[in-house]
This record gives structure tokens, sequence and C-alpha cells, in this order.
């Protein structure tokens, strides 16, 4: 997501620093898949929350966002951690930062599909 670079390379720096030896030598090579990853996930997050959009404003996208980032959240930190030895504190900082990040975005989707206004009658 636009925002990981923020929380990677500065309030959770200490902590990767520390990491160097989990990444993939040849990370360069395969970001373009998380870019492609990020475009369709963000394609489905939005088109989700259209097809249930009830124009109840930013509330509705705290709670879109909400129930997304734990759904989404919790799967990637506590997988990740399952699978890889990072410390619990990381798993946990991602899960938090996942889940605000994912409350952000369902404000920014509230905002932009604003409820439509009612059609005006027509005099016959």
């Amino acid at each position: 997501m636009p925002t990981d670079e923020l929380w990677t390379g500065g309030f959770s720096a200490p902590t990767y620093e520390s990491l160097k030896d989990v990444s993939r030598p040849d990370i360069e090579s395969k970001m373009w898949i998380y870019h492609v990853a990020m475009l369709i996930g963000a394609f489905f997050f939005s088109f989700v929350f259209s097809k249930g959009y009830e124009g109840k404003g930013i509330v509705e996208g705290v709670r879109y966002g909400f129930y997304i980032g734990v759904w989404l959240s919790t799967g990637m930190a506590y997988g990740t951690y399952a699978m890889i030895a990072i410390p619990y504190s990381l798993a946990l900082q991602w899960f938090i930062y996942g889940v605000i990040q994912y409350i952000i975005f369902g404000i920014l989707l509230a905002l932009v599909f604003k409820k439509k206004p009612a059609p005006e009658a027509t005099p016959a």
C-alpha cells in the first residue's frame, strides 16, 4: 500500500534493520509482483465497497475499513509470524498498522462514493 514506505522506513526501521536475513536476495526483480497484487487488491477493495455502499458517509468508510482491515491484517501479520522468524512485536505492529491503513482507505472511499442526490421530479 502507498503508506507502507512511511511505516517500514520510519516507525519500524530499527526492527526491519534486524531482519535483513529474511529478505529475498533478488527482491528488486520480484517487486512487480507486489505492485500487481496491490493494484488487484485496491480494485477489489473498492469494488466490494461500491456493491454494498449505503451512502452513510465517513462512518460507513470507517466501518468497512475496520472490518476489511481486521480480516486481511490478521492473515498477513499472524500468518507471516507463523511462517517466518519475526518478533511478535512486529506481527502486532503489522496488524495494528494494517487495520489503521484500511480504515483510512475506507474513509477515502466513502468520500469518493458520495451519496447520489435523489432525481428531481420532472413536470408532466
